[in-house]
């Protein structure tokens, strides 16, 4: 009698790499979610920090006069900052501004606290950032 040669998976080899497959993605994706996090919230406060050194320079070349627009920072030449981030949205947080002559007031809030952040963060004359 001649046997058949039959090679391939199982059924129940296939669904065991599909568990473990799975296992791992439980594993994984929390991990990597909490990691953007950490990112986007790393990268909130480097952005309030830049904005602040930025209205920090001017004022010192200013004669102690801060910005009251963000035309101020990024008209100038050269620049004291080359990108505008009031009212933008940028890696899962939202920055508002308030400048006036005598200080200013950066705020840094995340799109959705625990997804995209973790904290609201901000930052006030004389680079005291808050979070």
């Amino acid at each position: 009698m001649k046997r058949l040669n039959n090679q391939g998976f199982t059924l129940v080899e296939i669904m065991i790499v599909v568990a473990i497959i799975a296992l791992l993605a439980a594993i994984a994706i929390p991990n990597l979610l909490r990691a953007k996090m950490s990112a986007n919230d790393a990268l909130a406060q480097s952005t309030l920090k830049a904005l602040s050194t930025a209205s920090e320079t001017y004022a010192t070349a200013a004669s102690g006069s801060y910005p009251t627009d963000m035309a101020s920072l990024t008209g100038a030449t050269p620049p004291y900052i080359s990108v505008d981030y009031c009212d933008v949205t940028k890696s899962g947080y939202s920055y508002t501004c308030d400048q006036v002559a005598g200080g200013y007031t950066f705020t840094a809030t995340p799109a959705t606290i625990g997804t995209s952040g973790s904290t609201v963060y901000t930052i006030t004359t004389g680079a005291v950032l808050t979070p």
